[in-house]
């Protein structure tokens, strides 16, 4: 179990972003196409955050061209370039599951001022 916890320890970051549910973030993902590597922009609000250690995750959900997409990031993975947090949300709830089954403004999460 030692050697599990050296690797696993090995492979986490140093910094991680430091941000909560309901947030609206930026991801920044490395993307591979072919020889070239480039850094795509994810914008949504982080809908539900899982796990501790080298499993955790976060789930960004936001609508594109009335399509509701949702991608789940590791957050100690390398490909996870950056995060920018663009507003803080006030919300009541760990998941925020329920936003799946608005539709336009009612999807909206209150920002709470800082």
């Amino acid at each position: 179990m030692d050697a599990l916890k050296t690797i696993a320890a090995s492979s986490l970051k140093t910094e991680t972003p430091k941000f909560n549910i309901g947030d609206t973030i930026k991801v920044g993902v490395n993307i591979r196409e072919g020889e070239k590597e480039r850094v795509q922009m994810f914008e949504g609000t982080v809908i539900a955050k899982k796990g501790s250690g080298v499993a955790e995750t976060f789930t960004v959900r936001r609508v594109s061209y009335g399509v509701g997409v949702e991608r789940v990031f590791p957050i100690h993975s390398p490909n996870v370039v950056s995060v920018e947090i663009i507003r803080h949300g006030r919300v009541r709830r760990s998941k925020l599951y329920y936003l799946r089954d608005r539709v336009g403004k009612a999807s909206k999460v209150k920002e709470q001022i800082r």
